[in-house]
């Protein structure tokens, strides 16, 4: 019995997405996630049949979910500005979940590449590549977005938008872009602090990356 109630807990939370077992799919990309489960709801995830209690039944994989005590505003104005935040981080995280995977790709292709000049080419012809692919993109982004990225960088590169520069660009070019960007207020040197002054954006991003938020 506990195992037939199990099921039927399995087919409550499949709600409207839940398909015929013939059906079961995943994105329209790959139809599965990191792990090979096909994923049948968003942060659910199809991973076969087991045994429980001498019975068969079906076995899902739920993405984390995080529980924060709620959230009191003093007034109205304060809920508007961290709910702006989240839509700020919701438009700019993905980039900076882009650029990590590009430093981490650039890591890997300059220690496979023997000599310093041919680095030195490699990152001369990488920079140019990130301006066409990023300008474009980046100068649509408001201040307030823009003071954000440079934060997110920090937090998914372990590495200040400014170490970044400096390390494979060069401390003249990093001082450079720094100093331009403090003709607008921001700073390549700012660091995330997710336990202080950017709690609340850990606590919005959690939230987004587990579709809470």
């Amino acid at each position: 019995m506990r195992g037939i109630r199990l099921f039927f807990v399995s087919m409550l939370l499949l709600g409207s997405h839940m398909m015929t077992w013939g059906q079961i799919t995943a994105d329209s990309q790959t139809g599965l996630d990191m792990t090979g489960a096909p994923i049948v709801a968003h942060g659910l995830y199809y991973t076969g049949m087991v045994e429980y209690d001498g019975e068969m039944i079906p076995s899902f994989l739920m993405a984390d979910v995080y529980v924060f005590n709620k959230l009191v505003f003093k007034n109205e104005r304060q809920a508007r500005k961290y709910y702006k935040i989240a839509n700020n981080i919701k438009k700019v995280y993905p980039i900076a979940v882009e650029i990590q995977k590009l430093v981490n790709k650039t890591i890997a292709q300059l220690d496979s590449l023997p000599t310093k000049r041919e680095k030195d080419e490699f990152i001369k012809r990488s920079e140019k590549e990130l301006k066409k692919e990023y300008y474009p993109r980046l100068k649509k982004l408001t201040f307030a977005q823009g003071k954000l990225l440079i934060k997110l960088i920090d937090r998914q590169c372990d590495m200040t938008s400014y170490q970044l520069i400096k390390t494979y660009m060069g401390g003249f070019k990093a001082g450079f872009y720094n100093a331009f960007a403090s003709l607008f207020g921001a700073s390549l040197k700012k660091e995330y602090d997710a336990e202080g002054d950017d709690r609340l954006t850990e606590r919005a991003i959690l939230l987004i990356e587990s579709g809470q938020l």
